[in-house]
């Protein structure tokens, strides 16, 4: 007996067969809720796919969606995106102009032992690889003229596997495989401020790298 198609296409780890084929970034929100194309969908609470206006100038790419964020449906709703917006506000780079999303579109976690908190766990390149043309799409229709790689799993997702962020940090580069030459900025994610042993080092130096990516809003770069 043949597998049922929604469970073959997931074991291909695969985004790519739930594409629309137009209609814009409602139509790819509807169709990214109904997303199999890895098994991360089976536990998390709902897909939580991009926020902003096509016409933002600059992306914001996180890992993937948080506790809350799976909650809520949204984005960096939680801690994480708290930091990210105070940041973004110290940097000068207006939250209005943003478009925010993840390189994975499925919130990954563990339940240790008997308790309820689920707990974060950073998603596979297989499972990042399968929900890449969701993010590749996002990026085709909005065409920002920044792309700010938050942390390793999306940097890695926009500049290949051997990008290291502690290397490269808040360097403004180009891009790979865009017409536009859009710039991408890496720095780390917000929730690594909040993990950090000194956070108002780890906040400034987050906020330095923003920085960067307002220059290059400005035109200075």
């Amino acid at each position: 007996m043949s597998p049922p198609a929604d469970d073959a296409r997931a074991s291909a780890y695969d985004a790519t067969p739930f594409l629309p084929r137009g209609g814009g970034l409602a139509a790819y929100r509807r169709a990214a809720a109904e997303c199999h194309g890895c098994p991360l969908y089976e536990n998390a609470t709902q897909t939580v796919f991009g926020r902003g206006d096509i016409s933002a100038r600059v992306v914001l790419v996180g890992e993937q969606p948080g506790d809350q964020e799976d909650r809520q449906g949204e984005p960096f709703v939680g801690p994480a995106g708290r930091v990210l917006d105070k940041a973004l506000a110290q940097a000068g780079v207006d939250r209005g102009t943003a478009y925010v999303t993840n390189a994975v579109k499925h919130f990954k976690y563990s339940v240790p032992g008997r308790g309820k908190r689920r707990i974060h766990k950073a998603p596979s390149l297989r499972e990042m690889t399968a929900c890449q043309p969701w993010l590749r799409a996002e990026l085709d229709l909005i065409r920002p003229e920044v792309v700010v790689a938050l942390g390793a799993t999306a940097a890695k997702a926009l500049l290949g596997g051997s990008f290291r962020v502690t290397k490269d940090r808040g360097s403004l580069l180009t891009l790979p495989d865009t017409p536009d030459g859009q710039y991408v900025v890496a720095t780390v994610h917000p929730s690594a401020v909040l993990r950090a042993d000194d956070r108002d080092a780890a906040y400034e130096g987050l906020v330095s790298d923003l920085r960067v990516v307002a220059r290059a809003l400005d035109g200075q770069a």
